[in-house]
């Protein structure tokens, strides 16, 4: 028996049918052509230095504005499956994001938390849904005027990736504290809810050495290629390290270049920019020593394909493919849009960047570990701060751009608004 998600088909429709002029169309999404002075390549980016790479083996970058027919009203991991990939991880406090899931959202705890697992002192919570959305009645009766915190976001997909506030790590080494339950109100298909606002000290993480859940199960491992998403905000955001929703170390350390690869948007702390430079926010890929806008002109500032996106809710998306890609050098792709579809630029999502992984030593192949992260960075760096309303990670093939297009689809039609 499926949970019953009254979303509205008709904003998914208008979404499909809508003739917004997209910003991938103004400008290529170039950086694939990195490696030589070989001309302008048919993927659309402008080739750089560094050596001679031949045109014919690059991939093409993926521009397909089209949204796939599907039936009924699909969730974020429906709109995964349905490009040939599996849900791995899905955490959300606002509603259900993945078809027949029916178990606790969340877990509260109201009174004395500790920093790090197992966080809760005093007495805990489970928050389920009522038709596919938190149930903010339960929450609220519970929490009343204290100081409630989300002690644990349960995995929706079934492999029991659960967030818990993270232990110490190689870059902060205390735990981190878990982030209160009533400071992020929102509204999602007219229903109350509340996300999770990440500050700095806060972060959760699954899948470690000092975690209670000490292996992260069907995570994308080594240069398995990984497709994953987050609906943030331009708001909150603090340009520290870092904000991140993904793949991550195992040891909690900073285990060298390419052992990561998460969800991150901001402003990029000291590494890569987007077009325009600081303050961005951009969406970005972590993947250990530095967040990525991109890769042009062998560098890694100022991508000029990499627009700031200044919206309440926002949705990122960060495909992570294999190291045969592009003559060897490997690919990314960045993808991100209004995530009320509301805009007349960016509510259709844009390809950010679809390219070369970064030419640094480490990143091809890419050595992803397979724990997960949220709000902080692979090795505990938790200075960053910002929203995060939902997320997942996908394993399987790398998502299509038409693929990407139908989950963005569906986040609109979950019409995400400030209460």
């Amino acid at each position: 028996m499926k949970t019953k998600h009254p979303i509205l088909l008709a904003s998914v429709a208008a979404l499909t049918l809508a003739t917004i002029p997209a910003a991938c169309g103004k400008y290529s999404a170039g950086g694939n052509g990195t490696g030589g002075s070989t001309g302008s390549t048919a993927a659309g980016g402008s080739s750089g230095g560094g050596g001679s790479t031949s045109t014919a083996c690059l991939t093409p970058v993926d521009n397909d504005d089209t949204v796939p027919p599907f039936d009924g009203i699909p969730l974020p991991c429906d709109a995964f499956s349905q490009g040939g990939t599996t849900c791995a991880t899905a955490h959300s406090t606002v509603r259900v994001i993945v078809s027949g899931y029916g178990g606790p959202l969340y877990q509260l705890c109201n009174g004395t938390s500790a920093a790090g697992p197992s966080t809760c002192k005093g007495t805990t919570q489970d928050i389920t849904s009522i038709d596919g959305y938190a149930d903010v009645a339960t929450h609220d009766s519970f929490c009343g005027t204290d100081s409630c915190v989300f002690s644990k976001i349960y995995d929706q997909t079934g492999n029991g990736n659960d967030l818990e506030p993270a232990p110490k790590g190689g870059a902060k080494t205390t735990p981190d504290l878990p982030a209160k339950a009533k400071a992020l109100p929102v509204k999602v298909n007219g229903h109350n809810a509340y996300g999770v606002l990440v500050k700095p000290g806060v972060g959760y993480r699954t899948g470690c050495n000092g975690c209670n859940i000490t292996k992260g199960k069907g995570m994308a491992i080594g240069d398995e290629p990984q497709s994953m998403y987050m609906i943030t905000s331009q708001y909150d955001l603090v340009d520290g390290c870092c904000f991140d929703y993904g793949n991550a170390e195992t040891t909690s350390n900073d285990d060298g270049n390419g052992t990561m690869e998460a969800v991150y948007f901001g402003g990029g702390v000291v590494w890569g920019t987007g077009y325009g430079g600081k303050p961005g926010p951009w969406v970005m890929a972590d993947l250990e020593n530095g967040v990525f806008a991109g890769w042009e002109n062998g560098q890694d500032k100022n991508i000029s394909t990499n627009k700031p996106l200044k919206f309440d809710f926002i949705t990122n998306i960060v495909v992570g493919d294999t190291k045969e890609k592009n003559c060897g050098k490997g690919r990314f792709m960045l993808y991100g849009a209004d995530a009320t579809g509301a805009d007349a630029q960016f509510g259709k999502l844009t390809t950010m960047y679809d390219g070369v992984r970064p030419e640094k030593t480490g990143y091809v192949p890419m050595q992803k570990q397979g724990s997960l992260i949220l709000g902080t960075g692979g090795d505990n760096s938790n200075g960053g701060a910002g929203r995060f309303y939902e997320g997942a990670t996908a394993t399987g093939p790398a998502i299509s751009k038409k693929t990407a297009n139908l989950l963005h689809a569906v986040i609109v039609a979950a019409k995400y608004a400030t209460p």
